[in-house]
């Protein structure tokens, strides 16, 4: 072999060699890229939370809006996506905590312990679903006498409760605390305005309000703002995102209604301009009443159907991630 063959060989080895590097290089760094998003490591399990919890209140002054449905497919969708999700059931009737399997009627529920300030470690508050990475803080009527009591004793620190219970220390150590085991808490609010909703709203970095379209779609959303403006003096980063859609059937009138929603937000001579955005539409489904009985987020039960992808949608659009 001469001399020339033998360099060009060394060239050929040298090429190929840097060529394979590059390659490796490029696939180690795609893996990266797609567990990295948004400044955090997307994992189902031990996971890096790098940005802190966001905390979500669904609150509408209006019942038989879907908050809990909401709350529950929310959660499962910011699930798919890798992320470490806290429910937080803050009423009474139960329905979040039901829904999970995890409604217990004769016990003091959790949210009741909190508010009351009657626990000492905050994990023995928390329960595990059947979902690795959602977790769930249960609520029933004992709720209604634990908010009683409070305002009743007028304590100075009553609206202080779930914040103490955020930051508490997990097993009485300073190190983590709640805030920092999860990427999300979502918390279902009832459709009114008692102390345990204040201490919701303490907490909370951004109130979605889910609404049914109808002649009084508009009802008691001007006094969730007023509530929401209140409470900034507590939580001055406190904000209202927006306004969900729900059960939504596309007839005139109700196409008519989200088109005004629409028009009251971009009009600057409206009273509500930029304060009620529409983040996305629910579409009603009959396989929604089909699963209550399943207890399923809906996607597992009936991934095809209108209300299925709409909460797919939806998380995507709010999160900026799909799946």
């Amino acid at each position: 072999m001469s001399k020339v063959q033998e360099k060009c060989l060394v060239y050929n080895f040298i090429i190929a060699f840097y060529a394979i590097g590059v390659s490796l290089m490029a696939f180690f760094n795609v893996q990266i890229v797609k567990k990295y998003i948004n400044g955090k490591f997307i994992k189902y399990k031990s996971r890096m939370v790098t940005n802190g919890m966001k905390t979500i209140s669904l609150l509408n002054l209006k019942g038989g809006v879907a908050k809990s449905f909401t709350s529950l497919n929310m959660a499962y969708e910011l699930w798919r996506r890798g992320n470490r999700v806290l429910l937080w059931d803050n009423d009474k009737q139960g329905n979040l905590s039901k829904a999970f399997g995890r409604y217990e009627a004769e016990q003091t529920a959790p949210t009741a312990r909190i508010l009351s300030g009657d626990w000492q470690n905050p994990v023995e508050l928390i329960q595990a679903t059947d979902y690795e990475g959602i977790d769930i803080i249960t609520a029933n009527l004992s709720l209604f006498g634990a908010a009683w009591n409070l305002v009743r004793e007028g304590e100075t620190d009553m609206t202080e409760r779930y914040r103490r219970f955020l930051k508490a220390g997990i097993n009485n150590q300073t190190g983590d605390s709640i805030c920092e085991s999860y990427d999300y808490c979502i918390i279902d609010n009832p459709p009114d305005i008692g102390i345990n909703v204040v201490n919701a709203l303490v907490v909370t970095d951004e109130v979605i309000v889910p609404v049914k379209i109808d002649e009084n779609a508009l009802e008691g959303l001007d006094i969730v703002a007023e509530q929401i403006e209140d409470a900034k003096t507590l939580n001055p980063s406190l904000t209202l995102k927006g306004v969900l859609i729900t059960i939504y059937q596309n007839t005139d009138g109700e196409a008519a209604g989200l088109e005004w929603l629409r028009q009251e937000w971009d009009s600057a001579e409206s009273k509500h301009y930029r304060q009620y955005k529409v983040l996305g539409r629910i579409r009603y489904s009959a396989k929604v009443a089909e699963n209550s009985f399943v207890k399923k987020p809906i996607y597992e039960y009936s991934p095809c159907c209108g209300a299925a992808q709409d909460y797919k949608h939806f998380v995507t659009s709010y999160t900026g991630i799909g799946r």
